[in-house]
């Protein structure tokens, strides 16, 4: 969760309930706030004098963000006191608290107006209104989040408004272990800050902190402090992987390691993958034996069965965050989030005698450098099954759409997982490889046979693969054929295209790919050069330069450099117009160049009356040294980002189109194949 008075300084917080036992009155209590004095475990900071000719919209002179660790669990404790310098600064008045009701209800010391030398109780006469807050169901989560909201009335501009409350913070799932952290955001506005972290005796926890927090510890025999004002704005290093840009952070955890994370949240998906005695799984289970012979065959349509049957909606009521649904129970309400979905494939999968456990991921690309943070649960958000069929691993993702089949690797490609199991499990590294096959193909046939007047007929298509070819198919499957033709024709014609005449769209399992193919006319716009020539580029043919790497003068500039992984390749055809010859045609020139990790590949050949272009770009390696960056740096400026042009001469070209081996026409191969030829031969001799 976050609780934060503003934008400045932000709090995340994870955690295990420690005891389950509550009093029937706080349960009675859990949906109200309450009012309440200040833990005793709580230093606030005296605030911060207003500077003269404060600027901005507010002045923050105080803000604490405290989290205490007993024996019932984490409270977190968010108090804070802003000066109002301009009007757009008073929906600070708007006061809005949000809690689960399973952890017990929240605390609200105070919230207070100093205005000049009075002191206005707003509790004495506001109270708050408690709303069920379901603010993502339309992106199907059902989270159980309470919220409290006040407005603060007749708040004025020169106002300083003090708010002070305290939350707990429970997961019933984990015991007495808790993990989290605290940080102060990269662009704070001046103010006083004050995180900490403490501990009743016997309850202190690991700690850990980048070095600019270590320089600003307090630290005591329960309690760690830091006290920032007006601290300065924190610049992750440009450009860097994503584990040297935690900054301004601590880390706390009672897990010992990884392997202690893995055995304590395996119970949960192995206990609620049982089947009871009689459960309607066992008779599904046996039908998928029956109609399919292999242990792939039945781990497909197992998996398929989850992804089609049950529909996926997020469950975080009471001990539904951590806590998987029981198989028994999502199958019977048909819905269920990702752990529900990956406790009923295990239980199908044991069912039929197939070896899978759950594994731990993160789905937001954050696990870079996970091996190096303290262990805690929530640094995952996802759960998935990896099955074990032949000897090989097979990663299966309930949450999918069904022509996601089993995979032998992720949909997602993670750095770091944790697989769960009774006796613990280590984390788990997932080495990167550049991709075999292109994420995205895009190919454009265009037929100017007719001319260089007359419009031509085109055929595009679009192949993409991975996350964005399933979020293409989960848009495109609902649509019906003829709605899907009258929305491509009412956004394409009237540019480019002058027609659309058909638009064909299929999921091809068998390649993973999302293929969509447009067909229509286009008015060509041939480029007139004067004495009877022409030109045209071709789409997809050009690259942008790429971007020097460097880092400001105050940033290390010995860290690597990072690559978002990506292969993508565009592939032209024009067939020529019949009138003319081969010899009065020629192209820019092909390349294949590397630079800063990346493949630029471009070619051309000329053939049976059709000029074909290939243009490809793959990452070759996610991260690349300093000095390599620094040495293609000086390469930029002899880069060739020149469109892939071709031009027409009547009198004849002195360089003709040089026949680069491997260029086929858009016509000529399945572009949905693996062994497309999109680099160079050599490129895909050496790197596959």
């Amino acid at each position: 969760m976050t609780a934060s008075g503003g934008n400045e300084l932000r709090f995340l917080y994870f955690s295990g309930l420690v005891s389950l036992l509550m009093s029937g009155s706080a349960f009675a209590d859990a949906g109200q706030v309450a009012i309440g004095p200040v833990p005793q475990w709580v230093t606030a900071s005296d605030p911060m004098p207003v500077p003269a000719g404060a600027g901005g919209a507010a002045f923050l002179r105080r803000q604490d963000v405290l989290v205490h660790l007993d024996e019932q669990g984490p409270q977190d404790y968010m108090g804070y006191r802003v000066r109002i310098l301009q009007p757009n600064a008073l929906e600070l008045g708007n006061i809005a608290i949000t809690w689960n009701p399973a952890a017990g209800a929240p605390v609200v010391h105070a919230i207070r107006i100093y205005r000049e030398g009075e002191v206005i109780d707003v509790l004495k006469t506001a109270n708050f209104e408690v709303l069920r807050r379901e603010d993502q169901l339309e992106a199907a989560r059902l989270d159980g989040m309470l919220t409290a909201v006040l407005r603060v009335g007749d708040l004025r501009v020169g106002d300083e408004l003090e708010v002070s409350y305290t939350t707990r913070i429970k997961d019933p799932t984990l015991g007495n272990l808790d993990s989290g952290s605290l940080f102060v955001g990269a662009s704070p506005s001046p103010g006083r800050y004050h995180i900490g972290l403490s501990w009743d005796e016997g309850a202190k926890p690991n700690l850990k902190m980048t070095p600019d927090m270590t320089l600003l510890a307090q630290t005591s025999e329960r309690a760690v402090d830091f006290r920032l004002d007006n601290p300065r704005p924190a610049n992750p290093p440009k450009d860097a992987p994503l584990r040297f840009q935690w900054q301004r952070i601590v880390e706390f955890s009672d897990f010992a390691d990884w392997t202690t994370v893995s055995q304590r949240m395996a119970p949960l998906f192995a206990e609620t993958a049982r089947l009871s005695a009689n459960s309607p799984l066992k008779q599904e289970a046996r039908r998928i034996m029956a109609a399919n012979p292999t242990p792939m065959g039945r781990a497909s349509a197992a998996l398929k069965l989850v992804q089609q049957n049950v529909r996926y909606v997020y469950v975080g009521l009471d001990r539904g965050n951590l806590t998987p649904a029981g198989a028994d129970e999502t199958w019977q309400r048909r819905y269920g989030d990702c752990k529900a979905k990956t406790v009923l494939l295990l239980a199908l999968l044991g069912e039929m005698g197939i070896e899978a456990e759950p594994v731990l991921v993160n789905n937001n690309g954050f696990d870079d450098g996970l091996d190096q943070r303290l262990p805690g649960p929530r640094m995952f958000d996802h759960v998935l099954v990896r099955a074990r069929i032949g000897g090989v691993a097979y990663w299966l993702d309930g949450t999918l759409p069904a022509v996601a089949g089993p995979g032998t690797e992720p949909a997602v490609p993670y750095r770091w997982v944790l697989p769960l199991s009774a006796k613990g499990s280590a984390l788990e590294h997932i080495p990167w490889h550049q991709a075999k096959r292109p994420d995205l193909v895009s190919t454009t046939e265009i037929d100017a046979r007719q001319g260089f007047v007359q419009p031509a007929h085109v055929v595009s298509t679009m192949v993409l693969r991975g996350i964005k070819g399933l979020q293409q198919q989960m848009q495109f499957a609902p649509v019906p054929p003829d709605q899907l033709l009258n929305a491509f024709r009412q956004n394409l014609v009237g540019g480019q295209w002058q027609t659309v005449e058909d638009v064909q769209w299929h999921y091809d399992e068998a390649a993973q790919a999302s293929v969509l193919t447009v067909t229509g006319t286009w008015k060509i716009d041939w480029e007139d050069d004067g004495k009877g020539a022409r030109s045209l580029a071709l789409p997809g043919g050009g690259f942008s330069p790429p971007d020097r790497r460097g880092r400001a003068s105050d940033q290390n500039q010995d860290l690597p450099y990072y690559n978002p992984p990506s292969y993508n390749c565009y592939a032209t055809t024009v067939r020529l117009p019949l009138d003319t010859r081969s010899r009065q045609w020629s192209s820019k020139p092909g390349y294949d160049v590397h630079m800063f990790g990346q493949n630029y590949y471009r070619a051309f050949a000329l053939r049976d009356g059709a000029i074909r272009m290939i243009r490809g770009f793959r990452v070759e390696q996610t991260e690349i040294d300093a000095a390599t960056a620094r040495k293609d740096n000086d390469r930029i400026a002899g880069f060739d980002n020149s469109l892939g042009y071709i031009f027409f001469n009547s009198q004849g070209q002195a360089t003709p189109i040089p026949a680069a081996p491997n260029v086929p026409a858009t016509y000529d191969i399945d572009w949905t194949a693996d062994n497309v030829p999109c680099l160079s031969v050599a490129a895909l001799e050496k790197n596959g």
